[in-house]
């Protein structure tokens, strides 16, 4: 691991203050992903835009909150500014690289269910959304579970 960080540190010296604040602010994301949100589900408030189709920018607008709500989820989960989970953030690494995956499985059952008997319910790409984003929580799932397994460097003791 120390090779990798060794790559970022010419750019980035670890122990810098970039995301290393003492005070993190989660708050602020997530009430403007719950407004955003709020729009989305509830109010349905939009316009045409360059596509020339209100329902599109609602669902960017929607997209946008849910992309708030993840800003807001890791400060809060790991106490400072970013958006990707290094596996060093993690206090058990072992346990929630399982949980991650779980969820990533439950994601692609969920958008299978979205897809099919929810469909006259939903909008259309709702499925489709949710298959990439349980895809996407799968892979590093995935990713973790090797990184930390089989594809773990091997420090030797000396």
């Amino acid at each position: 691991m120390t090779f990798l960080l060794s790559r970022f540190e010419g750019q980035i010296p670890v122990g810098s203050i970039v995301g290393n604040e003492t005070e993190v602010n989660g708050v602020t994301p997530a009430i403007i992903g719950s407004i955003l949100l709020l729009n989305t589900m509830i109010l349905g408030f939009s316009f045409p835009g360059p596509w020339d189709s209100e329902s599109f920018t609602l669902g960017i607008i929607g997209m946008t909150g849910l992309g708030f709500w993840y800003v807001s989820w890791y400060r809060f989960t790991f106490n400072r500014k970013g958006l990707i989970p290094w596996l060093d953030n993690w206090k058990n690494p072992e346990k929630s690289s399982k949980q991650v995956l779980a969820v990533g499985v439950f994601t692609i059952i969920l958008s299978w269910a979205a897809g099919n008997p929810l469909q006259e319910y939903l909008p259309d790409p709702t499925g489709l959304v949710l298959l990439l984003i349980g895809l996407l929580i799968s892979l590093s799932g995935v990713y973790s579970i090797l990184a930390l397994g089989p594809l773990a460097d091997k420090i030797s003791e000396e």
